[in-house]
């Protein structure tokens, strides 16, 4: 375990506001790295999943490194665009 992952476990265990925080933010960095990964694998562009969802390239960088605040129906129509399907789990 890096230096880094232990302050965060150490932070995260006497700090609840901080544990929330953290996890809530990271859950938003792993959505846009999973729709970034999606689309590179899938060998298109941020300007062409741009230009097939209508949308500004600008708009895809900003779901891609931060997805913090998209919708599901954004996050099903960039699934679609390349040509995956979006399931949604809680656990």
């Amino acid at each position: 375990m890096s230096d880094v992952e232990k302050y965060i476990a150490r932070r995260k265990q006497t700090d609840a506001v901080f544990a929330e925080d953290f996890e809530s933010g990271y859950s938003s960095f792993k959505i846009g790295v999973l729709l970034a990964q999606a689309r590179i694998e899938a060998g298109i562009t941020q300007e062409e999943l741009a230009r097939r969802l209508n949308l500004h390239e600008s708009t895809i960088n900003r779901i891609e490194n931060d997805g913090s605040d998209v919708g599901i129906s954004t996050l099903e129509r960039y699934a679609n665009a390349l040509g995956k399907k979006l399931y949604v789990e809680i656990q």
